[in-house]
């Protein structure tokens, strides 16, 4: 038996270029992409699209994206910290 998918026709939504080369984006867009006032966007062409995508802006976006093999203790960080501060002298 196959799967029922359902597709749903998404409704284009345009806006005018402002003299500055500025857009307005739709409020139903920065809602789905989870986009605020002064948060920024990429964009990403291909062919004759652009793709628009929000940038994570904060630190935290970014934890998780490198793993660690082993977690140091504080000695072993405070030992680093002083043969890097011993090799600059």
């Amino acid at each position: 038996m196959k799967p029922h998918v359902l597709l749903l026709e998404q409704v284009m939504q345009t806006s005018s270029v402002s003299q500055k080369g500025q857009v307005t984006i739709p409020a139903s867009v920065r809602k789905q992409l989870g986009i605020s006032t002064g948060d920024a966007v990429a964009f990403e062409m291909e062919g004759d699209r652009v793709y628009l995508k929000a940038v994570p802006s904060t630190i935290e976006a970014s934890f998780g994206l490198i793993k660690a093999r082993r977690s140091a203790t504080l000695e072993e960080m405070d030992d680093a910290i002083r043969r890097r501060g011993a090799a600059t002298t």
